[in-house]
């Protein structure tokens, strides 16, 4: 339970992080950050700032438990008050460990029938929950104008890999199975996610296609972690400084693998033998990301396979933009875009 220190903070954070842009060019962005030809947006560097004066440890100086309820807190600092959607259902769906936890979000009353994305959440495999991303998933919802089924997967290190590509693969073919009952199209059903989540859902990708089974009609990938058996550019461009660092992904990778092969293609689906006959994708990565190169490398892969790839690169922006569109405009406006070449995939289907 947050205590009322903990709220008093919180307060104090969400004003101090919408300051009038007057406020921000005397303070925290006298000085702009420019890194590999990029600036780093105002707002993001002002958010950055007001965290790094908060003294609260980085999560991977923290227990997996206290890492898990601070990232609980962030959407009430960097969000708006919730969307509100005609469609929000809480249920649970059966997965290979027990059943999963899922959130159905719907844009439109009444019963009319809309494209499903199947939506995984980001943080490592390791925190991370559908309230994290409900604010993220009630904006796809909208802009996408679609069904967004966001599902609750088993986290390492209490259920390490391969536990979360697993349940990825029964969910979507539970969305598959029962697309119809939700009002949903079983024809245009998409996989999608954010940071793991993106992971999860190109793994997906792969798996239905190498079973011969039903697949996604499109996969939307945002800042997705694709490789984890290199060091990149991008990763010691931005090791530090920029929300995600180099020894938080260790710590995610650490407990997420478990000991297991970082090179297995459904860790690392940027290494499966085989990225040809997969279905329309949309890649989007920030200029300040570690992952920045590897969802560049992807996109490319993709495209030099046959697949046709959507890509945006938002170079002021940082890892988790998308759950900073209470305090930076150029966040909600790039998840809005992003959202929309879904839509497009949608209705090209």
């Amino acid at each position: 339970m947050t205590s009322l220190v903990e709220r008093a903070e919180e307060w104090a954070a969400y004003r101090i992080l919408r300051a009038p842009d007057l406020v921000l060019r005397h303070s925290t962005v006298r000085r702009p950050i420019a890194v590999d030809g990029q600036r780093l947006e105002p707002r993001t560097q002002h958010a950055l700032a007001v965290l790094a004066r908060g003294g609260r440890p980085p999560l991977d100086q923290m227990m997996v438990v206290d890492a898990r309820i601070e990232y609980e807190r962030m959407p009430r600092v960097f969000e708006d008050p919730p969307l509100p959607l005609p469609r929000v259902e809480d249920g649970s769906i059966p997965g290979p460990g027990g059943r999963l936890p899922i959130r159905i979000y719907g844009p439109r009353a009444g019963n009319q029938v809309l494209p499903v994305l199947v939506y995984f959440h980001g943080g490592g495999g390791v925190i991370g929950s559908i309230d994290t991303h409900d604010g993220l998933c009630r904006i796809l919802a909208r802009e996408a104008d679609c069904l967004v089924v966001s599902v609750g997967y088993r986290l390492g290190p209490e259920h390490p890999f391969p536990a979360a590509p697993e349940d990825a693969l029964v969910a979507f073919r539970w969305a598959l199975r029962h697309a119809t009952e939700l009002h949903g199209d079983p024809r245009r059903i998409a996989v999608g996610g954010d940071s793991m989540g993106g992971c999860l859902a190109a793994v997906v990708c792969q798996l239905a296609r190498d079973a011969g089974r039903e697949r996604p009609c499109a996969q939307w990938l945002l800042y997705p972690g694709l490789d984890r058996s290199t060091t990149t550019r991008s990763m010691e461009l931005f090791a530090d400084g920029f929300m995600l660092t180099a020894s938080m992904l260790n710590w995610f990778m650490d407990h997420y693998l478990g000991g297991a092969d970082p090179r297995d293609p459904r860790a690392s689906p940027a290494l499966h033998p085989r990225l040809d006959d997969l279905p329309p994708t949309v890649l989007v990565t920030a200029g300040f990301d570690p992952l920045r190169d590897e969802g560049h490398a992807y996109a490319d892969a993709l495209a030099g396979a046959g697949v046709e790839v959507r890509r945006r690169c938002h170079d002021g922006l940082i890892h988790g933009f998308a759950q900073m569109t209470g305090v930076v405009g150029v966040a909600r406006r790039a998840l809005v875009d992003a959202a929309a070449e879904l839509r497009a995939i949608f209705g090209a289907t």
